[in-house]
């Protein structure tokens, strides 16, 4: 009897020893979540691309325009880099010859293709009646689709322009975001002074 007095004087301390260590298990160190680089984006600016090509648009200062030497029968195809992001915008020309259901078809399947990885394709008429534009942006969601914008541009008798962007690392649109709703609207700008030259 005298052993089980002496244990329970021991006890508050026990009881609040337990308290105390459950108490400190709330402060355990945890990982902290990825995160992304914080990616600082250039000023809004415009030039204008205007040469020999039978279209014509504003792109932006930060971008490059080079010509495509992979499309060697295709004098008309250029890229857009964005050198800064790793980005381009893969531009390619056709000259419509009643084959215009044709390439608007094909521009539609290359979309298309991105609905495995896509959450979502939305698709965006353009139409610029004063300048005889018109055709279709693709804003393709998804993390792991391998382009986040594509489109086509046409007058629907002679000219066939189709657009697509890529960047040149491992898609994740997730941390790429900031980047792509940078570009889309440089892409929008681009479609919205977009014009063709006979």
């Amino acid at each position: 009897m005298i052993l089980s007095f002496k244990y329970l004087r021991l006890l508050p301390v026990v009881i609040i020893s337990v308290v105390f260590l459950l108490s400190g298990c709330g402060d355990t160190p945890m990982p902290k979540p990825r995160g992304y680089f914080r990616i600082d984006l250039p000023e809004r600016e415009y030039r204008s691309f205007d040469s020999t090509y039978p279209y014509a648009f504003e792109y932006p200062v930060y971008a490059k325009i080079i010509p495509d030497n992979n499309a060697l029968n295709e004098p008309y195809w250029i890229n857009i880099d964005y050198p800064r992001f790793k980005g381009r915008i893969h531009f390619s020309y056709k000259a419509v010859d009643n084959d215009l259901s044709q390439f608007t078809e094909d521009a539609h399947s290359l979309a298309m293709k991105h609905i495995p990885k896509a959450s979502a394709i939305e698709e965006i008429r353009v139409d610029n009646q004063a300048a005889g534009v018109h055709g279709l942006l693709y804003d393709i969601e998804g993390s792991e689709a391998a382009s986040a914008y594509q489109f086509f541009l046409t007058d629907s008798t002679k000219h066939f322009v189709r657009g697509a962007l890529y960047f040149n690392v491992l898609p994740n649109n997730d941390s790429l975001l900031p980047v792509i709703d940078f570009i889309k609207v440089d892409i929008l700008y681009m479609l919205e002074t977009f014009r063709w030259k006979d």
